[in-house]
This record gives C-alpha cells, structure tokens and sequence, in this order.
C-alpha cells in the first residue's frame, strides 16, 4: 500500500507526555515532541525504542478516531462487527507505519510558536520543523482534540498545507473504489502492510 512520504513526519510527532490534570494544547505538543526527541536518541536498541513509540503513541493518540475519519462514509454501513475489526486492524497498521520509520529518525528540533483555540473541542498549534543541512525546516500544524482538557490527543497534522489524515483518507477510499466498496479488500491491504 503506497504510503505518503510524508507520513513518517505525521507519524513520529504523534507520541507521549505523561498525563497530567490539565495541560494547554500548546505545552502538550512541546513536551510530546522533547520526549520523542530523548526516546529516539537514547543508545538502545531499533527493537527498544519502537516498543516505547509503539506505548505512548497508544497512550497520546486518538487513533480510533483518526481511522474512522480515513475509513470515510462507509462506516455508516458497517456491521458493529466489522467496526471492531476494523478499530483493532488499523491499530495495528498505524503503530507498524510509524514505529518502522521512527527507530531510524533522531534530534529532530521543532518548536512551537502559536496556538489558535478553533471551538472547546479543537485547538490548532503552530509549530516548525527547523531545517539542517539534510532537510528544509517545515511548518507544522497540530490538530489537537481538546474535548477533554486533562488528556489532549493529537487528531491530525497539516505539513505545509497538506493534511495527512486527509491524505491517508483518500487512499484507503481508492482501494474502496476500486474494490466495489469491499471492506474486506481494505482489511486485507491494510494486513498485508502491517505484516511484514
């Protein structure tokens, strides 16, 4: 399954703070990314550090959410059945996609400059990507759901421009298409890629 090459960005900032009682969006996105900064430059093991991203992703990231955001209008059809499969597959697809990127990814610097409170359930924080001699720096906008101000979860990120949960959703709704809308046909593109 063709992966946007930016979703390893998308990907890695969608890590852990350890919880507090309350937290503004901007002081979460901050702390998540020093704390996947220490993890990702610790001296131990590729195998050690994707167990740590794999946790406190699962921990910080609304990741039922954002698949049912990219599985698009036809969850209104699905059977309760099939939406528990499909909460645990894409689980699973969306730890494998980060996590195999991520071991290999250190002392990324990003800094938080702004924040724009949307409505009581969303706040978007400006943040930038500084640039080195390898990469140009990146503009990156958090979506953060805020519903539950003492356990803020990241819903998306916008790299210069681009939304990458959109993105993902329309990949997964052109294997839909090409596949008569054949939820199945999604489950097994989704499997193939988180099993090897």
């Amino acid at each position: 399954m063709k992966i946007n090459k930016y979703l390893f960005i998308f990907l890695f900032y969608f890590l852990n703070i350890n919880y507090v009682y309350s937290i503004e969006p901007d002081v979460f996105v901050q702390s998540t990314v020093n704390r996947a900064s220490k993890i990702l430059s610790e001296n131990i093991s590729k195998e050690d550090k994707i167990n740590q991203l794999k946790q406190i992703a699962m921990e910080t990231v609304d990741i039922k959410g954002i698949g049912f955001y990219t599985l698009g209008s036809i969850r209104k059809n699905l059977t309760d059945e099939q939406k528990e499969n499909y909460t645990k597959i894409f689980e699973e697809y969306f730890l494998k996609s980060f996590s195999s990127r991520l071991a290999e990814y250190t002392n990324p610097e990003i800094d938080v400059f702004a924040k724009e409170v949307l409505n009581k359930n969303y706040t978007i924080v400006n943040s930038l990507l500084k640039g080195t001699s390898e990469r140009p720096e990146v503009k990156i906008n958090w979506r953060i759901y805020t519903k539950n101000p003492k356990n803020p979860l990241i819903r998306d990120l916008i790299i210069e421009g681009l939304s990458l949960a959109r993105t993902q959703k329309e990949e997964f709704s052109s294997i839909l298409n090409s596949n008569d809308e054949d939820i199945n046909a999604l489950f097994s593109a989704m499997k193939e890629f988180s099993n090897k």
